[in-house]
Formats: structure tokens, sequence, C-alpha cells
């Protein structure tokens, strides 16, 4: 919406007995919160005032709402608060309600030029996955297809970190690398109500079925004492690269015998023949801690009877596990962060199905973790596909909006 003179504006979010309001007044902006206990009341002191607006946003992701004005030059931020925090609890659990969510509600006072509502995007993007078939090849679906584009799934990033964001899928065409937004995934969970943002997604076309593995970020709170993350496994036969979507999950329980962990998380699935007969593969990573992590591999003839294959607990901030078919042979690469060992950081290792280091790849490393997502291509090219890291919407979005796209691309020669 635009504000048009200066008198004061209001933007209205909710349903029943739940609201939530953006306010803009005197170039302060500030949030409000109205349930059957009262109205709570929420301006920031250090980025409240946001001077003269062009546009005016309330956005509820997750359990979080959050007021963005922009002056011209871009979105910022200017105020957030947590509906699941303490003395709003209740209205944070509403809030995943399908029913409440279905209901919603928008309205405003105060002299506007046009008010829009709908789902919101992305201040940016990471965790990008190829989508595959379940043998590893890139899916490819739609008019040209094979060879003119490919499908991905990543994580789009809310005006917060864990619990704002959630999956998305994307078309990438080869020729120009343009990319197109095409859907959006939300999960149920088997053991708690309501719908949630999970993300850190693979996408994996298996015959006629969709298998949709997550990482179960969506209300991960690091605080909590009893803090993990899971892997969730969907399956649907709906076209889950187009549209909104809520998907019904089970537990996809992957094995972490013989070392410590708390949470598991980056699940990459394909089904190989190692000279045997076929099997699964599953890629992830596990956690002594939070945040002290390491790559695994699980491998078994179906994805409910698993086996631990190999672990590699010297690492300790290297996630992204990805298998990929190479040189005739399968590899799991990784992105090993900046708070890894000295030998282990800022670089993509290559490991073998024992995840023993066979080498890295020659790659800039763009920003904290960024995953090392690569597509062979018909003609011999290979193209790498990630984000930079790149901070938008200001102080209060803080880290995890992670910016922009970026795709490489390596000769055949090479």
């Amino acid at each position: 919406m635009r504000p048009a003179g200066t008198g004061p504006v209001r933007l209205r979010l909710g349903a029943d007995d739940l609201w939530v309001e953006a306010t803009y007044d005197d170039g302060v902006c500030g949030l409000e919160v109205i349930t059957p206990a009262g109205t709570s009341r929420h301006q920031s002191r250090r980025s409240g005032r946001a001077g003269e607006l062009e546009r005016l946003a309330l956005t509820l992701t997750g359990t979080e709402a959050v007021v963005l004005g922009d002056d011209g030059t871009g979105w910022t931020a200017h105020g957030r608060v947590d509906l699941g925090a303490e003395g709003t609890g209740a209205a944070g659990q509403r809030s995943r309600d399908e029913s409440w969510l279905a209901a919603l509600e928008v309205a405003h006072t105060g002299v506007v030029h046009g008010l829009r509502a709908g789902g919101f995007g992305q201040l940016g993007l990471r965790d990008l996955r190829l989508v595959t078939h379940a043998d590893g090849t890139p899916y490819a679906a739609g008019p040209g297809a094979p060879g003119t584009h490919l499908w991905l799934t990543a994580t789009s990033a809310g005006p917060g970190f864990f619990g704002t964001a959630h999956t998305s899928v994307w078309r990438l065409e080869l020729d120009g690398h343009r990319l197109t937004h095409t859907a959006d995934l939300f999960f149920r969970r088997p053991d708690r109500p309501g719908v949630f943002g999970d993300h850190a997604t693979h996408l994996v076309r298996d015959d006629d079925d969709w298998l949709v593995a997550t990482s179960t970020w969506g209300d991960f709170e690091r605080t909590d004492p009893d803090a993990t993350v899971a892997v969730t496994l969907a399956r649907s036969r709906a076209d889950l690269l187009h549209g909104r979507h809520v998907l019904d999950t089970a537990p996809l329980p992957l094995p972490t015998d013989g070392f410590s962990s708390v949470g598991v998380w980056d699940p990459h699935l394909v089904r190989a023949d190692l000279g045997d007969g076929p099997q699964w593969l599953v890629g992830y990573v596990s956690a002594r801690r939070f945040f002290d992590f390491h790559p695994v591999l699980a491998g078994g003839p179906t994805l409910d009877d698993l086996a631990l294959r190999a672990a590699a607990p010297e690492r300790r901030a290297t996630e992204g596990t990805t298998l990929v078919h190479w040189a005739g042979g399968w590899r799991v690469l990784a992105s090993d962060g900046r708070d890894g060992p000295r030998r282990h950081r800022e670089q993509y290792p290559v490991l073998d199905l024992d995840l023993r280091g066979t080498g890295v790849l020659d790659a800039p490393y763009s920003t904290n973790i960024p995953w090392p997502t690569l597509a062979a291509l018909p003609d011999g090219r290979w193209l790498m596909i990630t984000f930079n890291g790149r901070g938008v919407g200001g102080r209060v979005v803080g880290y995890g909006s992670h910016g922009d796209l970026i795709v490489l691309e390596a000769d055949p020669a090479t």
C-alpha cells in the first residue's frame, strides 16, 4: 500500500480473536497485537522511526509479525513481535492454526492509494537443491524440456531467521539463467498441530510420486532446552511444482548410532545401484550440539530401513550434504563453514561414500555456508547454483535474509 498525506495509517491482519496491526504515524512505525486478553503495543526504540514512507507492509510469517516500510530505496523492517513469546504464546499457536489462517482478513484505516494482500514471498534464498529423479538426475518437465531448464527448491528467507522462512520451488532457465517462482510448500507434522514453514528440503520424483524430505526448522528455538531438528518425509501425487501446498508428513528416521546427536537436517535422497542392486542413499547433517555439526551418510533397501554407512565427526561446521554421480561413481559434496577447524574451513569438500576426503571443488565460497548444488547438463557443462548472503531488510531482520542467487559455470574441458 502507499500511504498518502500526513495522517496516520494502520494495516490490520487477522480473524476471530487474534488481530495484528501495523501502525504508521508521524514517521514512526509500530505493531499492536489484539487478543481477548487485551492489546499489546510494540515499538522499536532503535528502528521504529521510519521517516517519510512511500509504502507500508505488514507480514506474518510463522509466529512473527513484522512492519516494513519503503522510503523509495527499498524495504526496511521497523518492528517485529513474536506471537509465540511469553505472554502471547496462545496467539503463536493460533497463527499456525489452519482454520484461522483460512479465515484471514485484511483491512486498513487512513488514506491510501492502494492495498494488496496475499502470500509473502521472500527476502532472499538459501539452501538451494535441485529437484531430481530418484536416480539423482535433474528433473525436467514443461515446455522445451529436457535441456532447457532446471527445477530447484530453496529456503525462502523471511524477515527473521528459522521460523520466518519456508520452502519454495523455482524454475531456472538455462538460457540466460532467468529464475521464476512457481510454488510454495508448507507442512503438517505428526507430533503437533498446525502448519509449519519447514525448509532445507529435497524434492524427488519417484515414478508417479513426489517425495519431499525436509528439515523441521519451522519452529526451532535455540534457547529451548529441548531444542532439536528432525527430518520428515511427505508423499504426494499433486503438482508440487506449481501453486501452494500443505503436505502431511511422517518422520524419516535417520541413524545416529555411534555418535552424539541433538538433531539432524539437510536431507538428500538418491536411489543408487552400487553393484548389488538399487538401494537408497541419504546424506544429511547431524549436530552434537547447536551449532557443532557434521555430514552423515545412511543407506538401505527402503527409506524405512536405513542403516549408518559413514559419518565425519571431525568436521565441526559442515552441512549441505549432497550426493552427486561424478566420473562414473558416487561422491558426497558438502560445505565447510567459516567456524570449522582451519583445515576444514570455507571450502566445498568432495568425499567418497565412506566420507573420506578426495579433494575440494574449485569454486568461490560466497557466504557463511553455501551449499554445493551441482547440475550436469546434457552438453557436458556443469552448473553450480548457490547464494551470496547479502543482507536485506535492515537491523530488525538481522542474519538470515541471504540475498541473491549465484550461478557458476564450468567448461566441459575442466
